[in-house]
């Protein structure tokens, strides 16, 4: 099963070039591929592009439960811990040597290469329940701000007072046809305008969240706050402050999950830090790549986290413990009606692309397996040419049509039961932080360096991965208890924020 999941990745890999006479050529890097052009700088883009996302639309949410003191707080401390982890990633990006090193191209190629064995396939598991569970948030999400997209023209129509309910169902399935035909596009991946689309809606629907927060704050409305977050006896009760709490940690370890991508960024953009010669000269071309690569973490990762304390805390300056957990669809904001119902779509576009960019890699390690086991079964793969009117040729595999409408149509049946946009964020967050961003970074530090089982920094790294699977687990506890109050008092056919 490990070897069959290593050929899948959220960044398609090009094909390794050729070589002539036993030298590279010049066009191509150390390993064959076509020669890496990228930066510390275009490095950093990519990070900070996979970090901002949806997570920033429940911050405020998060830091009104937490409170002016613990909120700040959590924050600088993900912050710290996934740029600790990002660092020690970057050093395994070459094994065994941190420079001269087999470069290893995905996140299960790293941990192949200093882990093996069983911890691959656990790595493999956790990184596609990531996956299926992002895309199920993601139909959350984006059908969520579709109905706020609808009720914010109600609003400004009929009035604040007017409830505008609206169900999500229906924006769900719209959602889920979407879906489906891009589902069946090949090669989806290689449509490099995806990831520019995606990265220009996130940003200004972040920044628009911003920008109504410091305006709803300069307009001088009083709002409750505390430095301890919701007031138990006022806001909830005690056992609701202690779950909340426990929710808010998992909302804000999902905002900063990009580690299961910082391989791949690495092995796309880095060229080689050495050219070899027939004389067998080393002639340095450029830093290493794990010295470009913690710098690009530094700058991604202390952005990001000045963009989140910004948006979280002056969201919560401006709803205070009132603060809705989805900060433009909980309509703390009515005007100017036509800039939410914009930053509303930018969302809906952002994740109508991003969901294929996290189902495609599912999507090619399935169809991979079930060929390598089935060689000689037609249904799986046979491909038939279908001219299609406006597009060409397509050719079509009936198995990847069964197999992709099967999986968009269960993602959006669980949305449809589970349509809790904060408990299912934390969730997500909490079931990825531990494994991904802490413990196999930390497992491939220890067995690259050799570091000694029980001296100081052995012991230290250890404490740090106990205590974050203990607050990964706390987490899961208060998103799962979250996903249960939830379903206690859902009604079906209304609006869900």
């Amino acid at each position: 099963m490990a070897k069959q999941m290593q050929k899948t990745s959220v960044f398609i890999e090009q094909s390794p070039g050729d070589y002539e006479n036993g030298d590279i050529q010049k066009n191509l890097d150390d390993d064959g591929r076509p020669k890496r052009t990228g930066t510390w700088v275009t490095a950093s883009a990519h990070i900070i592009t996979a970090v901002i996302g949806s997570g920033v639309l429940s911050l405020a949410w998060a830091i009104a439960q937490l409170g002016w003191v613990a909120g700040p707080a959590v924050l600088m401390a993900f912050s710290f811990i996934t740029y600790f982890t990002s660092t020690l990633l970057a050093d395994c990006y070459r094994a065994p040597d941190p420079v001269h090193g087999k470069r290893n191209y995905t996140y299960m190629d790293v941990v192949r290469a200093y882990l093996g064995g069983r911890k691959v396939q656990l790595c493999g598991l956790a990184q596609y329940a990531n996956l299926v569970g992002i895309t199920i948030g993601y139909t959350i999400t984006a059908s969520i701000s579709m109905v706020a997209v609808k009720r914010s023209n109600c609003f400004h129509k009929h009035g604040h007072h007017v409830k505008c309910q609206t169900s999500n169902y229906p924006f769900m399935v719209i959602f889920a046809c979407i879906q489906l035909i891009l589902s069946q596009i090949p090669n989806f991946d290689k449509l490099s305008w995806l990831s520019i689309v995606a990265a220009i809606m996130s940003f200004a629907y972040s920044s628009i969240g911003l920008g109504l927060s410091i305006a709803k704050v300069a307009g001088g409305e009083h709002v409750r706050t505390s430095l301890t977050g919701v007031t138990v006896g006022v806001d909830v009760s005690g056992s609701e402050k202690v779950w909340r709490t426990f929710q808010a940690i998992g909302d804000i370890a999902f905002a900063y999950a990009y580690s299961t991508v910082l391989i791949e960024i690495q092995a796309s953009i880095f060229p080689t830090l050495h050219l070899h010669t027939n004389i067998c000269d080393t002639i340095k071309s450029s830093p290493p790549e794990n010295k470009s690569m913690k710098r690009a973490s530094s700058i991604g990762v202390s952005t990001t986290t000045l963009f989140y304390v910004l948006c979280g805390l002056i969201g919560y300056a401006a709803f205070g413990n009132d603060a809705p957990g989805n900060f433009l669809t909980g309509f703390g904001f009515y005007e100017p009606f036509w800039l939410i119902d914009f930053a509303n779509i930018c969302i809906a576009i952002h994740l109508i692309g991003a969901y294929q960019v996290f189902a495609q890699p599912l999507f090619g390690f399935v169809e991979g397996w079930c060929s390598r086991n089935w060689p000689n079964s037609k249904f799986i793969t046979s491909e038939h040419a279908v001219d299609v009117p406006f597009y060409g040729i397509y050719y079509l595999n009936f198995f990847r049509l069964v197999w992709r409408t099967a999986y968009v149509i269960i993602t959006a049946v669980v949305a449809m039961i589970f349509p809790f946009f904060n408990d299912f964020l934390g969730l997500i967050g909490a079931g990825s932080f531990w494994p991904l961003t802490v413990y196999f970074p930390i497992e491939m530090h220890i067995a690259q360096s050799k570091t000694p089982k029980y001296s100081f920094r052995w012991i230290w790294l250890k404490i740090l991965s106990w205590v974050c699977l203990v607050v990964s687990l706390i987490a899961a506890a208060g998103s799962v208890q979250g996903l249960i109050q939830s379903l206690k008092t859902y009604k079906p056919f209304q609006t869900q924020e």
